[in-house]
């Protein structure tokens, strides 16, 4: 990678107010976006979807733990692989803390990864998580969610 180039503070300055304006272009559009994303419309979840996890198996439904919100993070693992997608692993490394902050708002929180649940759990030991990750691979929970 090449260094960028070295100016004298007025130039600097210049380019710094420059790409400030694209920045704040940025986060309006990324700021109407999510606004979107909140407005999409909730759906019925009318199949039987069936986890594996930890203690068991486990319903979509029983996933939410008797809160009223559920965050499903897809975790990229899928069968066979030895670990999972470094980018998922490096987020996942924040997941442990904020599960309680989570709860402490009626929102619970689960990791779904396509892989069967063995590998998780390997990999979650490896890693030191704590957090709720289950196993996709006995439904078609990614495939309809598109993940």
């Amino acid at each position: 990678m090449k260094n960028p180039d070295v100016v004298d503070h007025d130039e600097w300055l210049r380019a710094r107010l420059a790409l400030l304006d694209e920045e704040k272009a940025f986060n309006r559009a990324r700021d109407a976006l999510s606004a979107k994303r909140r407005a999409l419309p909730w759906e019925r979840v009318s199949d039987d979807y069936s986890f594996t996890g930890e203690t068991g198996s486990f319903t979509l439904a029983e996933l939410f733990e008797g809160r009223s919100q559920l965050i499903v993070q897809h975790f990229m693992f899928g069968p066979g692989w030895e670990a999972g997608c470094k980018s998922c692993s490096f987020w996942a490394d924040q997941f442990n803390p904020v599960v309680a902050h989570l709860a402490a708002r009626d929102a619970s929180f689960v990791a779904v990864s396509d892989a069967p649940y063995a590998e998780l759990a390997a990999f979650r030991q490896r890693m030191g998580w704590t957090f709720r990750w289950v196993s996709a691979a006995a439904c078609n929970f990614s495939h309809d969610y598109l993940v």
